[in-house]
């Protein structure tokens, strides 16, 4: 599947999620959710996979966690907070760039309708 097919998939699975359970769950509630809609589906991904960073010839090993990484092809991070913060928006493109996956999204659930909630993430060349 390409990166966009992945992320309609992503987001069907965020309205699902958000449609039964609501906002204001702690976030590892609706990672579960969203692995367990993912192995529904069939769909390949990992889980707090790690992302080392490069620096010179040093490998950084410094703990960032994607939450979700989906066929390698696209990455969910998700929130529930009254309000995404920029340094949200730019952890999502830092693990982008580290990782080499152009497509992220970026998922607050603790929103009235998640339509809201939901941010498309692009690094480097366009889908």
């Amino acid at each position: 599947m390409t990166e966009n097919e992945l992320a309609t998939i992503a987001v069907d699975i965020c309205f699902r999620i958000h449609t039964a359970l609501g906002s204001g769950l702690l976030e590892s509630v609706y990672e579960a959710a969203f692995a367990y809609e993912l192995d529904k589906r069939q769909i390949s991904y990992s889980r707090q996979q790690g992302i080392i960073a490069n620096y010179e010839e040093a490998i950084l090993d410094v703990g960032f966690r994607a939450d979700i990484i989906i066929e390698n092809k696209l990455i969910v991070e998700i929130k529930s907070v009254e309000h995404l913060e920029k340094s949200h928006h730019k952890t999502v493109l830092t693990y982008l760039k580290l990782s080499g996956i152009k497509l992220g999204i970026l998922v607050n659930f603790n929103v009235n309708l998640i339509k809201e909630g939901i941010h498309r993430k692009i690094y480097g060349q366009l889908l």
